[in-house]
Parts: structure tokens; C-alpha cells; sequence
């Protein structure tokens, strides 16, 4: 069993980023930009968007953090996006959800320039992925595939099922892994809570992606021995701890992981590689905006 470690993997990643940075301001060019926009004073944001900012000074990245009280207008916002669009000192840029109730949140990323959104939200980024073309890919999805190729994990001709059907997760994840690609190549069924006799199919997997957000769903009796395991849920579960609560993946990773070949731990596998992956979009972005 070979545990998919996102941490080093993630650390590793915006080692490469870093020296690819230095070598661009040694040669006269300005740094990266990469900006946030933040909505209202949701914790879980906050924390999230700060790691964000931590991670682009790391790799030498320049950063700005737009944040918007909860009262902000549609409208206003609106505004900002469109600012934000037409900032040429900008590469890249990130809305943080959830966004206040009365603000359309698929309006709001609907306005984001395309050639912007290192979130990979945008139907346009969306459909160029799914044609297999280049784009920018969302951060989770985009990570997987990432400790795949970088644990050279076998994939095609595999049977990969995936749990769960967010347009942040499951969607993407679920054609990326059906693409003429490596990794990729593989049979992919899409899963969900209306997915009858869900445990006879998870047991046929050989790869088995869980992005349903709920803890410990995936039980050892429902993995073939040899399978390949990604925990893709984050869950707080109350405990006695200092803290109050521990962080759960949707597989009972102490049961699973002697059945499985791969499997990432959670906390420490793919999540340490969402701002991995945005920090690379943002190059990407920034690399074709001088080019």
C-alpha cells in the first residue's frame, strides 16, 4: 500500500513554481498576480483565502485580497469583477465561495474573464477541459490528476467510479479520468445518492474517487482488495480533543487502506493540493499573458 501523500507532493509543486518565479524577476520581468475576492466573514473562507495569500508569498507570487463586507450588492460586485477583469497588473483571480444568499453566485462567475478564472469555474474553462483542451482545470480535480501522475499510478483500461456529482468535484473529475490521457484512459461511472445498489458498484472499482462529504461512507467490505482509493471528503466530526473536532474523509481510511494499492490520507492528501494546483493555473495564466 502506497499512501498518495499531498503534503510533500504540494510542498514539492510550489518548490517548482518558486524557482520557475526567481528565474522570472531575475530576468526583469514582474512577479505573479494573483488576487481573491472575499464576500461576508464565513470562517472557513477566511482561513481558506489567508492560506491562499501565505502560499503566493512562499513562491514569490505578488497577492491581493479584495474583501467585501456581507452587505455588498450584487451589483457592487458585479463591478468589482468586471474591475478585476480589466486589470492588466492581475493574471489571475479567485471569487471565494459560499457568497452572501442574495448575490447569484453562477452570475457572478459567469462574469469572470475566462482567461482569468484560475478556478477553472467557467463554462468556457469547463467545456475546453471536457474536450480535453488547454484550459484551466479546478484546484481538486486538478490535483488528483496531479498525484496520479506523480505516483505514476496505473489507470487506463481501469474501472474508476466516482461518488458524488459537484460541479467542483465530481463532474470534472469524472471526465478527466475518461480521457485519451495519462492518467486517464479509464471506464468511468459517475455515482450519486440516487444511484441504486451504490455498494455492489463500488466493489467492482478499481479506482474509487469519494467526493460525497459524508464521514467514513466507504467501508472496507465495499473495496476490492488492490484498489485504488482517493478521499476527497472533508468533514468536522465533534470529538474530546483541544479543538473540539477532528477532520474525516469519506473512507474509513484505518479499515481501507490495507485493501488498497494507493490511497490518500485525510488530513494530508488531496486538500494540501487545491492551492497547490491554483498557484499553477496562476502561473499558467500569467506565462500566457506576457507570451
Amino acid at each position: 500500500m502506497t499512501i498518495l501523500d499531498g503534503r510533500k507532493t504540494s510542498s514539492d509543486i510550489k518548490d517548482e513554481i518558486a524557482f520557475a518565479v526567481k528565474e522570472i524577476v531575475a530576468g526583469g520581468s514582474r512577479a505573479p498576480h494573483l488576487a481573491a475576492v472575499i464576500a461576508g466573514e464565513d470562517g472557513a473562507s477566511l482561513t481558506y483565502v489567508g492560506s491562499k495569500v501565505r502560499a503566493c508569498k512562499k513562491v514569490g507570487f505578488d497577492s491581493t485580497l479584495v474583501k467585501l463586507p456581507d452587505t455588498v450588492t450584487e451589483d457592487e460586485l458585479l463591478n468589482k469583477v468586471h474591475e478585476l477583469n480589466n486589470d492588466d497588473a492581475i493574471d489571475g483571480y479567485i471569487v471565494q465561495l459560499p457568497l452572501p444568499s442574495h448575490i447569484d453566485s453562477q452570475k457572478i462567475l459567469m462574469a469572470v474573464d475566462p482567461s482569468k478564472d484560475v478556478d477553472g469555474f467557467h463554462p468556457t474553462n469547463f467545456g475546453r477541459m471536457a474536450l480535453n483542451l488547454p484550459t484551466y482545470i479546478s484546484a481538486t480535480p486538478h490535483g488528483i490528476m496531479e498525484l496520479l501522475k506523480r505516483y505514476d499510478v496505473p489507470t487506463e483500461g481501469k474501472h474508476t467510479v466516482v461518488i458524488g456529482r459537484s460541479d467542483i468535484v465530481g463532474k470534472p473529475i469524472s471526465i478527466l479520468m475518461g480521457l485519451k490521457t495519462k492518467p486517464g484512459n479509464s471506464t468511468v461511472t459517475l455515482a450519486h445518492s440516487r444511484t441504486k445498489n451504490i455498494s455492489d458498484l463500488i466493489q467492482e472499482a478499481d479506482i474509487i474517487i469519494s467526493a460525497l462529504g459524508v464521514p467514513n461512507f466507504v467501508k472496507a467490505e465495499m473495496v476490492k482488495d488492490g484498489a485504488v482509493v482517493i478521499d476527497v471528503g472533508i468533514t468536522r466530526v465533534k470529538d474530546d480533543s483541544e479543538k473540539g473536532y477532528k477532520i474525516v474523509g469519506d473512507v474509513d481510511y484505518e479499515n481501507v487502506a490495507n485493501k488498497s494499492s494507493f490511497i490518500t490520507p485525510v488530513p494530508g492528501g488531496v486538500g494540501p493540493m487545491t492551492i497547490a494546483m491554483l498557484l499553477t493555473n496562476t502561473l499558467k495564466a500569467y506565462l500566457q499573458r506576457i507570451n
